[in-house]
């Protein structure tokens, strides 16, 4: 697949997830043969006032890229003005991408992320105004439509492509779905009828196998996967294999999971130190062990610590014990 003047690797690509896609994460899906890589979302206005945190969540390490670094905002101008005084001077990502699908109320409220899927005129100007400035492929992640009575991607998707964008993701959702109830495919499979840019479809890949019905039902060029992958980065490489080799690997062991999460906790204890990382990693053992047996009394007794040493030595212990 290719992205303006971007080759990536494979068709299979991790979602922007804020709070689940940071650096340990991004560097644990690159290694398991992900395709393309999008950051937690970063917002536009945070650039623009040099706000820290903002700048924090752009770390970005050579070993992950191509990255596709994505940002939200609603101001043209704003948007355009941070792109060509502070992005463009970064060389560290290879693809920008703007954020039009997020569904949270802080986000929306501010008229950012899905809210504007309701005016499809303001999309064009946010895109035209950033590729106009951008040194590189500008990309752009939308939804289904803000409600089922304004189901509209087919007509901003069309926005987008002749705004000057080198790529669309689409969430099978409108914003007031939010996750719930069936990801709506053959709104997927309408935008790429309708532009001749690559698309990524995106929504209820679960499974290698999903990834290839999604692209078979569809015709998109390519697979986003974001919920799929929390606590599961080896959906990834099962993916790209199952779709390359027509092989399908086996599912992780329980051990192997284990072994990964105490991976993530030390990569998370190494980038962001230990009293934030024995924070972050709660949810994602909670993710990594979904579905073993007593995992819930485990969890609740890992939540208790602070110390690094005592979280994996109850990791280790309790993979032993289920064995």
């Amino acid at each position: 697949m290719k992205i303006g003047n971007i080759d990536i690797k494979n068709n299979v690509a991790l979602a922007p997830m804020a709070g689940v896609t940071d650096l340990s994460f991004r560097l644990i899906c690159k290694e398991q043969n992900v395709g393309l890589i999008y950051t937690e979302m970063v917002s536009a206005k945070g650039l623009y006032y040099s706000d820290k945190k903002t700048e924090e969540l752009m770390k970005i390490k050579r070993e992950e890229r191509p990255v596709s670094l994505q940002i939200f905002g609603s101001d043209p101008n704003i948007m355009a003005k941070v792109v060509k005084e502070k992005l463009n001077y970064k060389d560290d990502f290879d693809i920008l991408d703007i954020n039009m699908g997020c569904p949270t109320p802080k986000i929306v409220k501010n008229g950012d992320g899905s809210a504007l899927m309701k005016d499809p005129k303001l999309i064009g100007e946010i895109v035209s105004e950033v590729v106009k400035v951008s040194n590189k492929p500008v990309t752009v992640k939308i939804r289904k439509g803000w409600d089922d009575n304004n189901i509209n991607a087919v007509e901003v998707a069309k926005v987008i492509e002749d705004s000057g964008a080198s790529l669309l993701a689409i969430h099978g959702r409108t914003r007031e779905e939010f996750y719930s109830g069936k990801a709506d495919w053959d709104i997927i499979k309408n935008v790429k009828e309708a532009i001749e840019i690559p698309v990524l479809g995106n929504g209820d890949i679960f499974s290698p196998l999903d990834a290839q019905k999604m692209l078979q039902y569809t015709n998109c060029d390519g697979v986003m996967i974001g919920r799929g992958a929390r606590g599961n980065p080896w959906i990834f490489d099962r993916t790209v294999k199952l779709l390359s080799k027509g092989i399908l690997p086996l599912e992780p062991t329980n051990r192997e999971k284990i072994n990964m999460c105490i991976k993530h906790l030390e990569l998370l204890v190494h980038y962001k130190g230990e009293q934030i990382a024995v924070k972050d990693i709660r949810k994602h053992i909670g993710w990594y062990t979904k579905g073993m047996h007593n995992s819930s009394a485990i969890r609740g007794q890992l939540n208790q610590f602070n110390n690094k040493e005592k979280i994996i030595y109850l990791l280790n212990e309790y993979i032993d014990s289920i064995e």
